[in-house]
């Protein structure tokens, strides 16, 4: 029997006059589509995860027909996640909903989403049928379906260049055969935020639906305006927006879910809706998708991007210091991002000498001065001060680091057999000169892994973020060393000098940090 659709009754799910949109997540399905973007069944359960901490409403896992591997990963998506509505993409014929059907059998919430083009070109082009055999073959389909999953969502391909008229005839055929979901998707990202509100407005007043029958969209980014569309589609009734993290997809992408959902939130007074999303996961979740991926989102990404809640110009850290509101329309935590007052050629003394109080220093003002004036001929040499750059500033270079960089050497290869192998040459304060040889899947984890040696701790390499600036190589790099999470950056002309020197950097907060403790440690005994 048909379970009750849970997502569908949340159109109505109402605080006051704010309405409870459904977040249908696509990472999984039309987000791995993307080229280059392709994962594992072991990443996928990863990211189903952390969707599921997210708490989205309904998650896409595959495309069960597709192939075996995208069966696989469905059924054990289905099988391991509990919370969200599993579900599996199918055209309307009959061995992809029975695929699809085989694959979420282990979840008690499932949907079935089955599409069908509906507009000329695909009825044309790639279909060959004409409107009677397309309505036909939409109410055979669901007809078929029916009774095999919890939720059937059905979506016409192609809706936006789908003649008005039609459309709404194929919806209604799909809602009176036993449709739970109605998606009207821009396939091709086409649409404007207009022409978007209009549509939806149309189809509310001419689809006769039932009470928990809600209307979605879907939304491509071809021409950067999917979240706009998908805002849009709200305003005019949608009840269920469909995304991926950080906006990946079929060509330009999707709409990114932690655009929409923050939108939202910030914006509840206008848009008068919300989601269940747990919204203090979402910088996280998309760490973990540029991991599991090898593409991280792009600095100026919003929301989630590094340069987010960075700020650089000394009149907005200046006003940054006195109230962040001035600035920042959200705050970092609430994406679970901490802010940042990026230390450049643009800040001014307000910035530093709040970056320096943070690092443990009072700096009265005659020395500020001079600090200020070699700041400023630091940040015109760099792109970014450091704080080991103040702290070298402040103590002396020799002061300020435990460890020193004298050579990094990596040797990889193309067979599967070869594993990178990385020699370090350092010299330590106390130690002296040291040298280690490190492994690792990957030359920066080699890297990483003879840092450990010489420091004599366990720590593992969790993330690389490079970018390339100009000539330079801007590469920061996360760790856990001893349950600890460090971070350390570096530029550099040469990639293997960058990643060394940004190792070194963070090996260097690190002795910094733990020096720190036991003197706190020490004073309280």
């Amino acid at each position: 029997m048909p379970q009750q659709d849970k997502t569908a009754d949340k159109e109505s799910d109402v605080t006051g006059d704010v309405r409870r949109i459904a977040i249908f997540d696509t990472t999984l399905r039309d987000g791995e589509q993307a080229p280059g973007f392709s994962m594992s069944t072991e990443r996928k359960l990863g990211i189903a995860r952390a969707l599921a901490d997210l708490n989205v409403d309904v998650m896409e896992a595959g495309f069960a027909a597709a192939s075996p591997g995208d069966a696989e990963a469905v059924a054990k998506v289905a099988e391991e996640i509990d919370g969200p509505v599993i579900c599996s993409l199918a055209r309307t014929r009959d061995g992809d909903i029975e695929a699809a059907h085989r694959a979420l059998e282990k979840s008690s919430n499932n949907r079935l989403h089955l599409f069908i083009g509906t507009s000329p070109l695909h009825r044309e082009a790639k279909l060959r049928m004409d409107r009677d055999q397309v309505l036909k073959e939409i109410e055979r389909s669901i007809g078929v379906a029916r009774g095999k999953f919890g939720q059937i969502e059905f979506s016409a391909e192609d809706a936006i260049r789908t003649e008005r008229d039609f459309l709404i005839e194929a919806l209604q055929v799909a809602a009176d055969a036993g449709a739970d979901v109605l998606n009207v998707p821009d396939t091709v990202g086409y649409t404007s935020p207009e022409e978007m509100y209009e549509l939806f407005r149309d189809l509310s007043a001419h689809v006769k639906r039932r009470d928990h029958v809600i209307f979605s969209t879907h939304c491509h980014d071809d021409l950067g305006m999917a979240v706009a569309n998908s805002l849009a589609a709200i305003r005019g009734g949608a009840g269920q927006i469909e995304c991926s993290i950080n906006g990946i997809g079929e060509r330009a992408g999707n709409c990114a879910l932690e655009e929409v959902v923050m939108a939202l939130k910030t914006r509840a007074d206008h848009y008068q809706a919300d989601t269940g999303i747990r919204t203090q996961g979402l910088y996280a979740a998309s760490g973990l998708l540029a991991e599991s991926t090898g593409n991280a989102p792009p600095r100026n990404k919003a929301v989630v991007g590094r340069n987010a809640f960075a700020h650089e110009a000394g009149i907005h850290q200046h006003g940054m210091l006195a109230n962040r509101q001035t600035y920042e329309i959200m705050e970092p935590s609430d994406v679970g991002m901490p802010s940042t007052l990026v230390l450049g050629k643009h800040s001014g003394k307000h910035a530093l000498r709040s970056r320096l109080e943070a690092l443990g220093y009072d700096i009265g003002d005659n020395r500020m001065e001079t600090l200020f004036a070699d700041f400023k001929t630091l940040a015109d040499s760099k792109r970014e001060v450091t704080d080991n750059d103040l702290v070298a500033m402040i103590e002396g270079e020799d002061v300020a680091n435990v460890w020193h960089l004298v050579r990094a050497e990596l040797r990889t290869g193309t067979k599967a057999t070869a594993n990178p192998t990385a020699k370090l040459v350092v010299d330590h304060r106390t130690r002296g000169r040291l040298s280690a040889i490190g492994h690792g899947t990957g030359p920066f984890e080699a890297l990483s892994d003879a840092f450990c040696i010489v420091a004599e701790v366990e720590g593992t390499l969790d993330s690389i973020d490079a970018h390339q600036l100009a000539r330079e190589m801007d590469i920061e790099v996360g760790l856990t060393v001893e349950g600890q999470k460090i971070l350390g950056r570096s530029q550099n002309t040469d990639v293997i000098v960058a990643a060394a020197e940004a190792l070194l950097a963070a090996f260097n907060n690190y002795a910094r940090k733990t020096a720190k403790e036991a003197e706190t440690a020490e004073a309280a005994a």
